[in-house]
């Protein structure tokens, strides 16, 4: 969330957040000013009453000593009044703060002035293309054929067995699936990442911190039983690792990498948008989280990128990066880009990872600060993260750029010391 007194000195500049984002309306500002208004003339007038009330107090025993008992006795009904005064106040600002803490969780993040101002995809950046989009000299196949062709997912028994967007991995599909798995984390280990086993459900507090709530219920599993969530991506459980947490200068920055399972409810999309492993409900990602000084965050966003994109380029598959505007970048973002893979065989780009710096904005909702100097006050840390990446649609693009006449694929050659295996053919 942010900082009450950055929307005190620039009310404009979050109303104009607020339009830029699609986030809701403007007036929640005012409303929330109206709010902090009347909670910090609550706080006076309770520390007022309250000081009163200890100066009445006082009085009571010297009153006694010189035995003006009628006084005392109307020192001490006074001292009632003021400790009934001072509860009602007590009630007034805690109801307020929370008041106060909801209207706080309604304000999106603002936008990093390098962020164009749009409303639609359509309006989003293309900052880079790399690579070349491959050729053929017959018609390719979209992935779902070919997964079809050599029986490496099977969506029907998943949808029998749990629903539509569960699939099952078969045979070299799962091998595949497990090598990307442990490239994608071997390869964040060179580059300075602790990996860590992350726990696949979170409580409403970690979702909380990390912006999925109040914004992305409806995209979230829930199990209101336990009260636990199925987590979206490792990005909740990974971050909230430091949640309440006061971390020394020299622990900074923190590089950590997890893989998981993600669960995602992706209601509202149809046609090809969720044909074969386009859309799925559950799909395996591997995650990379920086926790860094202020100062430091924006060049962390360009060496995330940087992460993610090598391993594009190893894997030899075209991709484009995104700069993506104010409508498209998501609630908590201060700045994010996208990169998405070419897919052969669909003639269009796949998303394959999201790269986002969210300033002090999940901090502060985390309370995860650090300490600059040994005896120096404790200041929010920046929180930043990227996919690195997310498995389906880099799946989708190996088996439809990697295809042969015949339907065979043949694998990247730096994933072949993990597959066991050259080629998937009949």
């Amino acid at each position: 969330m942010l900082d009450i007194e950055r929307i005190r000195q620039e009310p404009q500049r979050i109303k104009e957040a607020i339009r830029a984002k699609g986030a809701g309306e403007p007036d929640v500002v005012d409303q929330l000013l109206d709010v902090d208004e009347e909670r910090r003339a609550a706080i006076t007038e309770m520390q007022e009453t309250q000081e009163k009330q200890n100066k009445v107090s006082r009085s009571i025993g010297q009153l006694k000593r010189e035995g003006k008992d009628d006084e005392a006795q109307e020192k001490i009904e006074e001292t009632s009044r003021l400790k009934s005064r001072v509860k009602e106040l007590e009630e007034t600002v805690r109801e307020v703060k929370e008041k106060q803490q909801r209207l706080l969780l309604e304000i999106p993040n603002v936008p990093h002035r390098s962020v164009p101002v749009g409303s639609t995809e359509e309006d989003n950046e293309v900052a880079a293309e790399v690579g070349e989009k491959p050729t053929f000299d017959f018609d390719p196949k979209p992935h779902w054929e070919i997964t079809d062709q050599h029986d490496l997912v099977d969506f029907e028994r998943g949808a029998k067995v749990t629903g539509a967007g569960f699939p099952f991995y078969l045979g070299k599909g799962a091998r595949l699936q497990r090598a990307l798995i442990n490239f994608f984390l071997d390869r964040a280990q060179k580059n300075g990442y602790r990996e860590m086993q992350a726990p696949h459900f979170v409580n409403e507090a970690s979702a909380r911190g990390t912006g999925q709530l109040p914004d992305k219920e409806d995209l979230m599993y829930e199990i209101q039983r336990d009260e636990l969530f199925p987590i979206p991506t490792a990005e909740v459980p990974v971050t909230n690792f430091f949640r309440d947490e006061i971390l020394a200068a020299d622990e900074l920055p923190v590089k950590l990498c997890a893989y998981t399972p993600c669960f995602r409810r992706e209601a509202g999309s149809h046609g090809a948008d969720v044909r074969g492993l386009n859309r799925l409900h559950q799909f395996d990602k591997v995650e990379l989280v920086h926790v860094v000084e202020p100062d430091d965050s924006y060049r962390a966003l360009e060496s995330l990128r940087e992460d993610a994109e090598a391993l594009l380029d190893a894997l030899g598959l075209p991709y484009r990066r995104l700069l993506m505007c104010t409508g498209d970048m998501g609630f908590t973002q201060a700045k994010k880009y996208d990169l998405e893979v070419w897919s052969a065989g669909q003639e269009r780009w796949l998303e394959v990872s999201s790269i986002s710096n969210f300033e002090d904005f999940q901090a502060r909702r985390m309370a995860i600060r650090y300490r600059p100097e040994a005896e120096a006050k404790p200041q929010l840390v920046h929180t930043l993260n990227g996919s690195g990446l997310a498995l389906p649609r880099v799946v989708a693009a190996i088996l439809e750029q990697y295809q042969d006449e015949h339907g065979n694929v043949l694998i990247p050659e730096v994933l072949q010391p993990y597959t066991g295996f050259e080629t998937i053919e009949s």
